[in-house]
């Protein structure tokens, strides 16, 4: 039976490279999970497969002192994740994808492709499950300061949509516009088009935009 508590040397060579090698399986796994119906970019995905490496040579580097390498790659991180909004599944992927690197610089490369595998698979699980509704949308309408907007759209979001909610609003144009700011969940994506032309009927034929609803924070 394989002893997923077998450390393997990390100071020689031989198991330097076998632990890299490792990682970047686990990075792999990482990645594959990760892009499971959820949409990434192409640099997200080759961040994901290259973390546990660099973590893993990071702490290697050293000595084996979690501690400040954890310190180290945390001042890497801010640098490109400290302004940027992301979804909670990514930011799960990332933690991840260095939790796997530190697991294999300590030499449990067994332990760290275990673990890897578990919550990839707990990952596509729970995408099999909770199935995003690919129709939710955000919708953005300008409208005069003269119009009186609760209500007046109700019957537009009736004949479109299944379900429709306010989230934000706020005023531009030195006041003389507003910007509501809606969550959508449209019937047929293909009347988007008759939708939106509706919705320009009442509006002042003012600014009107629809886009795919973002997961996570997001500043409106």
């Amino acid at each position: 039976m394989l002893d997923i508590f077998s450390a393997i040397d990390v100071k020689t060579a031989g198991g330097y490279f076998i632990c890299l090698l490792f990682a970047l399986i686990c990075g792999i796994i990482a990645a594959i999970t990760s892009s499971f119906r959820n949409k990434t970019s192409k640099s997200f995905v080759i961040a994901l497969i290259l973390l546990p490496v660099i973590v893993e040579t990071v702490i290697v580097m050293v000595n084996g002192n979690v501690g400040t390498g954890v310190a180290v790659m945390g001042a890497f991180s801010l640098v490109r994740f400290r302004s940027v909004p992301g979804k909670a599944r990514d930011i799960a992927a990332i933690f991840l994808a260095m939790t796997a690197g530190l697991t294999c610089a300590t030499g449990y490369v067994a332990m760290a492709v275990i673990f890897t595998l578990i919550v990839g698979l707990i990952t596509i699980v729970a995408s099999l499950i909770f199935v995003k509704d690919h129709n939710a949308m955000e919708l953005r309408i300008t409208v005069p300061e003269s119009l009186n907007f609760y209500g007046e759209f109700d019957d537009i979001f009736k004949k479109y949509t299944n379900s429709h909610r306010l989230m934000k609003v706020k005023t531009s144009n030195m006041g003389s516009l507003y910007k509501l700011f809606y969550k959508i969940d449209l019937k047929d994506k293909n009347k988007t088009k008759e939708f939106i032309d509706d919705l320009r009927c009442r509006n002042g034929n003012l600014e009107i935009s629809i886009n795919e609803q973002i997961e996570g924070i997001e500043e409106l």
